[in-house]
Formats: structure tokens, sequence, C-alpha cells
């Protein structure tokens, strides 16, 4: 599982770097960031991933645990 999770995450930070990289939607993320409404978008979805994270170790947890009593 941790083999796994280190993977997810060098992915998203490499998925990451590259849509820092694309031009395409500068005016709109300075316009986001002007707001201030950038930071609660990194917010939330900082929040999913966390989820998302969180519910796949539990659920790694429940099935180990099912497997070993069966």
């Amino acid at each position: 599982m941790k083999n796994k999770l280190i993977a997810f995450i060098v992915s998203m930070g490499i998925f990451g770097a590259k849509a820092q990289g694309s031009t395409t939607n500068d005016t709109m993320a300075s316009l986001m960031r002007s707001n201030g409404k950038i930071y609660v978008v990194v917010a939330v979805v900082l929040t999913i991933l966390l989820g998302l994270i969180a519910y796949l170790i539990r659920l790694d947890r429940k099935i180990s645990k099912l497997e070993k009593e069966s």
C-alpha cells in the first residue's frame, strides 16, 4: 500500500508541475489570485484529495483484516 501511495503522490506532483507550466489560463489564474479565490480552490482540492487518500487507506485496512480472517 505504501508503494502505491508514494507512486500516487509522485504522479500528482508531476501532473501538478505540468499544469503549472500551462499559459492558456493565465488571465483566469491571475484574476483568481487577485480576488483571493485561488486559496479557496486549493483548499477544496486538497480536502478532496486528502479525503480520498484517507478513504483508500481505511478501505485497504478493512480488506487486509478480512483477508486475514478468511
